[in-house]
């Protein structure tokens, strides 16, 4: 029997169970309501999310931070005051009756408790209450038996048609002056986050209202954007000849950009396939694709059906410039997440701690049964705060996804890097890094977006996979194995968008060293090292030592000589503010270091070597207290791998 090569029937029965588990749990897919779970409803707006307080009344918390704003795109609000209803919400085009999604907030301004009814499902509203739910534009309400007249949310458009060609796979947005998105038949209606709708392809038929549109283009970090205004004629099909021009050629220069920790299925609005991961990639030009298999909040891998049927093979949409694999994401809250590129063949454990199991074997443990499997790992989304001192990682114990044990698989020579960039605050993984390497640790810079194609709208997770990149010197053709063997010897830099390039001359010999280079010299050897950028969104260009800052300037290139006293490392960091060719909330990029060896030795700056004893102290600490363990042996195994590292740390002293 033949089968489509990009949906075999194992992975096209576990889609099947996953459309059965959104019809009927809605964006959670049932999932144990844990923190992240029970926000995903609310993180479709997230600028009005992260305002929530405390209270454990979500919708309530919603509502109140909805306050005093605009409605956003996407919500509509139904106001029951003590003397009748309000609606509120911009109206969307419509070219048929087909049904819209959309999600309704009810907010209550009563005394007493209203009985509500959407799309005969029964709510109850308390006095002063709220209520989020998923509508379409086609839903029935009614309010204490009153029907409300849905009708002001959609309002009647003339029809026209729009051909858009690129002549290459890209990114397109097509909008009306007030912001509604248009898309392709049967495309998934993606919003990034800065809730720009996009969809991917090219050569595309998209059905429009016979009004203003923006058309804009793009392809991915390596690309500018195009923009045209078109007011389409009633009834007809305009053609859109529109595409992006580059702004630096990665591949050309032998550099090739991965995202390293993108899902398929994690939960959503949504249940993404194979085919819509290809057209992402292909539309954002995005070298290496790393699709992850990993659980949300309970026993359930999502994925885990493709990984156990391409384990250590190409994608089937793989060409000679994109190559995509199945990966893992291994899971603990208490002490990190890892995610896991290149792997031959499935593991053994893909979680630990959820559900009140055990907190065992230790994330070390199974960092080294995936280096077996031939798997190159990198610690996620490490911390999401700035930090000063280890007490600041360890905290209180809180399961918080911070990487509490990066600092004892990075000794353990466990895991290959970290991801610098992520969906989260930088400027802590960042400095916790630079303390790792002046420890002596030889860790690369990562990326990885944690985008999720299963949902189509939720903050960072919904932007297209790539928006983040680690870029790797490979040297030669782009393949699995060769982007693996780069990430390990340290070539890389990660970035969001700008091109950051960093070498290192030896003055004595003349020779060049590029980012994963030693070079090896003696006490007041001379080196001039350069760093440059490409990309407007550079307003900030600094070099760094294991001491600190070297020199700084404006994006562009900066220089700087240095007489090497003692062993030490160089990287290189672009930054700037809020920019549109950033998804992030700020531009960065990151170099891996070049290490300046000295007499033979090694960087190991004490003060840095000492920071991460101390935070082996702590995490000691937080095992002993924090850790669900079911036996002595269990918490034996977690000490044990910590005084390991402790005694390699000690030596470098």
């Amino acid at each position: 029997m033949h089968h489509d090569p990009m949906l075999p029937p194992v992975v096209a029965r576990a889609l099947g169970e996953y459309r059965t588990l959104l019809a009927e749990h809605g964006i959670t897919w049932g999932e144990p309501p844990l923190g992240y779970v029970r926000m995903m409803s609310f993180l479709r707006f997230p600028d009005e999310a992260y305002e929530m307080s405390k209270e454990p009344d979500l919708d309530r918390a919603f509502r109140d931070a909805l306050r005093g704003r605009t409605t956003p795109d996407g919500l509509t609000v139904l106001r029951l005051t003590r003397t009748g209803l309000r609606l509120e919400a911009r109206p969307l085009a419509v070219l048929s009756a087909h049904p819209l999604p959309g999600v309704l907030l009810i907010d209550s301004g009563r005394d007493g408790a209203t009985p509500v009814v959407v799309d005969g499902e029964p709510y109850e509203i308390p006095a002063g209450g709220a209520r989020l739910i998923e509508i379409t534009t086609a839903s029935a309400v009614a309010v204490a038996g009153e029907e409300v007249d849905l009708s002001v949310l959609t309002r009647a458009a003339v029809p026209a048609r729009l051909r858009l060609r690129a002549g290459f796979p890209c990114r397109w947005s097509v909008t009306t002056t007030d912001g509604q998105g248009w898309y392709p038949e049967g495309a998934d209606r993606r919003r990034d986050y800065h809730g720009e709708p996009f969809f991917h392809g090219d050569d595309l038929i998209v059905e429009v209202p016979s009004e203003p549109l923006t058309v804009r283009v793009g392809r991915g970090m390596e690309y500018g954007t195009a923009e045209a205004e078109v007011h389409p004629a009633p009834w007809l099909e305009t053609t859109v000849d529109l595409a992006p021009s580059r702004i630096y050629d990665a591949a050309a220069r032998g550099w090739y950009g991965a995202d390293l920790h993108v899902h398929l299925n994690w939960a959503g609005d949504i249940v993404a396939t194979p085919a819509a991961a290809a057209a992402m990639q292909h539309g954002e030009d995005l070298h290496v694709l790393n699709l992850v298999a990993g659980n949300v909040s309970g026993e359930r891998v999502y994925d885990k059906e493709a990984l156990q049927h391409w384990a250590g093979r190409d994608l089937p949409w793989s060409d000679a410039s994109h190559v995509a694999r199945m990966g893992v994401e291994y899971r603990n809250d208490l002490l990190g997440h890892v995610h896991a590129f290149g792997l031959a063949a499935p593991p053994s454990v893909y979680h630990t701690g959820f559900l009140g199991q055990a907190d065992w074997p230790p994330n070390g443990t199974a960092c080294g049964e995936l280096k077996e499997l031939q798997a190159v790992l990198g610690y996620a989304h490490p911390f999401h705060r700035p930090i000063a001192e280890p007490s600041e990682i360890t905290g209180t114990g809180e399961r918080n996804c911070d990487a509490r044990a990066l600092v004892v698989d990075a000794a353990l020579g466990l895991v290959d890097g970290l991801e610098l960039l992520h969906f989260s605050e930088i400027s802590g993984t960042v400095s916790v890094y630079r303390r790792l390497i002046g420890a002596g640790n030889r860790l690369a810079a990562l990326a990885g977006t944690d985008t999720m194609l299963s949902f189509t709208r939720q903050d960072t997770v919904s932007s297209p996979p790539g928006w983040e990149r680690v870029y790797a010197r490979l040297g030669g053709p782009l393949s699995a194995e060769s982007f693996a063997g780069a990430v390990r010897q340290g070539r890389t830099f990660a970035t969001t968008g700008p091109w950051l390039e960093l070498a290192v001359t030896d003055e004595h010999t003349g020779a060049v060293h590029d980012v994963g280079d030693t070079l090896h010299l003696q006490p007041g050897d001379r080196v001039t090292i350069t760093a440059r950028t490409i990309g407007p969104e550079v307003e900030r260009l600094e070099l760094h030592t294991a001491g600190g800052v070297l020199a700084a300037g404006p994006g562009g290139e900066l220089s700087a000589t240095f007489d090497v006293l003692e062993p030490t490392y160089v990287v290189a960091a672009a930054s700037g503010g809020r920019h549109p060719r950033s998804l992030h909330r700020e531009v960065y990029a990151h170099t891996s270091p070049i290490y300046l060896d000295v007499a033979g030795r090694h960087v190991a700056r004490a003060e840095d070597v000492r920071w991460c004893l101390e935070w082996l102290n702590l995490l000691a600490g937080t095992v002993r207290d924090h850790a669900r363990l079911d036996s002595a042996d269990q918490l034996r195994d977690h000490l044990d791998l910590i005084e390991k590292a402790v005694t390699i740390y000690r030596s470098r002293l």
